[in-house]
Formats: structure tokens, C-alpha cells, sequence
């Protein structure tokens, strides 16, 4: 798991590779089930953290060793409903007694529209997934990040179209530059109180997120869709590809080493910073 390209490629330590990274500590992790969510659960669990995953979607426990079972627990819910996160949040603090981590995976894809042929229900439901949820999950668990004297730790999953216009419709691109906001704010207000909180970026993942527009066939507008293949295809492994589903390189287990790293001791004075996981896309 730990060193494997795939989450759902199972990692068995050697007993003296024990890692005490994650012990007698709890994160919560919302889009546990798939993607980039499900590959931060396994690295987490294999670190010894006790992990409470939150998502929309069924967990498939086979896609942990079963020595993990004990120290992860599972909340199905649809966060933006009313009393969900509170609900979420209550769980994991009786299940471990403590949060010392909040890890804000869930997010989902907008249909490429912009401004001009942007759909109501295409904004809200982008908007309340991908920023709305993750404000409220991180006003839930402060008031319990600031009762540990050594304080706590919250990365926020962004995108590159946090910082870029030309990746995504207008929906998702104003969620993600939001939500760094958002992390730049809780960093700064909470600085003297031991709270860390990190957004990274990831560029074109191979995680669920991708897949579900087709499984969904959701309607893509097409005209947005042609306007972001360009830059795209900066990131395709084979720059003659412009296909979404194909330009790929980066995995969801490197995003999840990423915010594994921010949220180990070894990051205590990496506050409020965007860290792109793009292999240098953002930099166009």
C-alpha cells in the first residue's frame, strides 16, 4: 500500500517497519470511498492513525488489509444535508476520543459550462460539495483542534483550477479557488492556536472524480469542454492527447503522500500554502 502505485493494490509492512506516525491520533477523511480519498484512508491506516472516513458512497472494506479494520470506522452521508457533518464529527470524536486531523477530499466535477450557459443546479450542488462542505467540516472540528495543546491539522484538497481559469467550467473553478481561500483564512486566524491548515492542488488525477461525469452521462457542455482541452493537453502523457480520461500521470497515491507529509511533524511550520501535485502544469 505504502509503496505501490494503486490504492486498491494492498501494502503488507514487515513488523519492524512499524511507522508511529499516526499513533493515538485520529483524522477525518471525507470522499473516503474512491480516488484520492480512498488512497489517503489506506496510506493513513498504514501509518498507524485511526482514520473516520465520511462519503456519499458505499466503503468497500476489502480495500483494507484486514489489521486496519479495528482503527478505521465508516459514516454514510450526504454531507450537504442538514446536521451531517455535526453527525460525522460527533462520530469520530466518540470513536477516538480525540480529532487531530481533518483531510477534505470529497469534491466532484462541474459539466465545463461557463458563465453563459452555467445551469442552477450544475452551481449549487458544485458549490455546496466542493466549498460550502469543506467550510463547515472545518467549522466543526476546530473547537476540538484547539482543546489539544499541540493543536491540529487541516489539508483541504483544491485543484490547479484553484489558481487557473482555464482547466474547468466556472462552477468548479470558482469552488476551488474559493476553498483556498478559505484555507488561507483558517491558517491565518488560527496560527497562534497551533492549527495548521494546507490546501494542495493536484493537476489531472486518475481518481474517480473523472469517471463519474461518463458513469453519470452527465451533459458536458461542449463548447467549455473544447476551450480547457488545450491546456490539458500539456499534462497528457502522449502530447498528442486531449482526453481527460487518458491524461493522466499523476495517481491518487501521490496526492495522498502529499497530505500525508503536511499533515507529519515534519510540515509544523508549513502553514497556509497551495502546493501544487501537477508535475509543473500549474506553472503554465
Amino acid at each position: 500500500m505504502l509503496y505501490t502505485p494503486t490504492p486498491d493494490t494492498l501494502y503488507h509492512p514487515p513488523p519492524h517497519h512499524i511507522d508511529p506516525l499516526g499513533y493515538s491520533r485520529l483524522a477525518i477523511i471525507t470522499g473516503c470511498s474512491s480516488g484520492i480519498g480512498l488512497a489517503t484512508t489506506q496510506l493513513f491506516l498504514s501509518h498507524q492513525f485511526q482514520v473516520v472516513g465520511l462519503d456519499i458512497s458505499p466503503f468497500d472494506y476489502n480495500l483494507l488489509r484486514v489489521e486496519d479494520h479495528g482503527r478505521f470506522h465508516f459514516h454514510l452521508g450526504d454531507l450537504t444535508q442538514p446536521g451531517q457533518i455535526e453527525e460525522g464529527v460527533r462520530i469520530a470524536h466518540h470513536f477516538g476520543g480525540r480529532i487531530d486531523a481533518l483531510v477534505n477530499v470529497a469534491g466532484i466535477l462541474d459539466t465545463f459550462a461557463s458563465a453563459d450557459t452555467l445551469a442552477d443546479t450544475d452551481w449549487d450542488r458544485v458549490l455546496a460539495v466542493n466549498l460550502t462542505v469543506p467550510v463547515k467540516m472545518m467549522r466543526a472540528v476546530i473547537p476540538h483542534l484547539k482543546q489539544r495543546p499541540e493543536g491540529g491539522v487541516i489539508v483541504n484538497v483544491a485543484s490547479t483550477a484553484g489558481r487557473s481559469g482555464a482547466v474547468a467550467g466556472v462552477a468548479y473553478t470558482a469552488s476551488k479557488h474559493g476553498l483556498i481561500g478559505a484555507t488561507k483564512n483558517v491558517a491565518w486566524r488560527f496560527r497562534h492556536e497551533g492549527i495548521r491548515a494546507n490546501a494542495v492542488l493536484p493537476g489531472a488525477v486518475d481518481s474517480s472524480v473523472g469517471h463519474k461525469i461518463a458513469q453519470e452521462k452527465r451533459v458536458v457542455d461542449l463548447e467549455g469542454y473544447k476551450s480547457v482541452q488545450p491546456v490539458h493537453a500539456l499534462q497528457a502523457t502522449n502530447p498528442s492527447t486531449t482526453s481527460l480520461e487518458t491524461a493522466t500521470p499523476i495517481t491518487a497515491l501521490e496526492v495522498a503522500k502529499t497530505i500525508l507529509f503536511l499533515v507529519s511533524d515534519q510540515a509544523r511550520t508549513i502553514n497556509g500554502v497551495e502546493l501544487p501535485v501537477d508535475r509543473a502544469w500549474g506553472v503554465v
